[in-house]
């Protein structure tokens, strides 16, 4: 989808980035990406993760409910966050995120048939959980996770 300064509602229709920024409650996450088209592919392809509105500067992105934003870097001009996040910075450097409920090898399969970075390769983990740990194009670590068989 795109529009001009507007976000999805829960209804399915926009709203303009005031009404949208004022909706917003509890917990939030935005991440700052240089390419938009690039990051939404990959959140596309390589984790099926659903694009309920974007533009070229502004994303929101959903999964099982759950909606977090995107910005590009240009529409971060005056915030503070871009002195941190020069050209060549490792973004989200210690951050995981994760996704539980998809499955690992599938989602590692796309991202090297992608050309994508596997950081590493899907593994049972003591703590019940089959992941794998995948860097998308800004350099921010996904890990998609499911229960492991048996």
């Amino acid at each position: 989808m795109a529009a001009d300064d507007g976000a999805a509602d829960q209804g399915g229709g926009f709203m303009s980035a005031d009404a949208y920024g004022r909706s917003l409650t509890g917990f939030g996450v935005n991440m700052l990406v240089r390419d938009m088209a690039r990051s939404l592919a990959f959140l596309s392809e390589v984790l099926q993760i659903e694009t309920v509105y974007s533009d070229r500067d502004f994303a929101v992105c959903r999964y099982r409910g759950q909606e977090w934003m995107l910005h590009s870097d240009a529409s971060y001009h005056s915030n503070p966050l871009l002195s941190l996040t020069g050209d060549g910075a490792i973004r989200g450097a210690g951050l995981e995120l994760r996704l539980y409920g998809i499955d690992p090898d599938a989602a590692a399969a796309r991202a090297e048939a992608g050309g994508h970075h596997l950081l590493q390769a899907p593994a049972d983990k003591p703590h019940g959980l089959r992941e794998a740990f995948i860097v998308d194009p800004d350099g921010y670590v996904w890990v998609p996770s499911a229960a492991k068989a048996g």
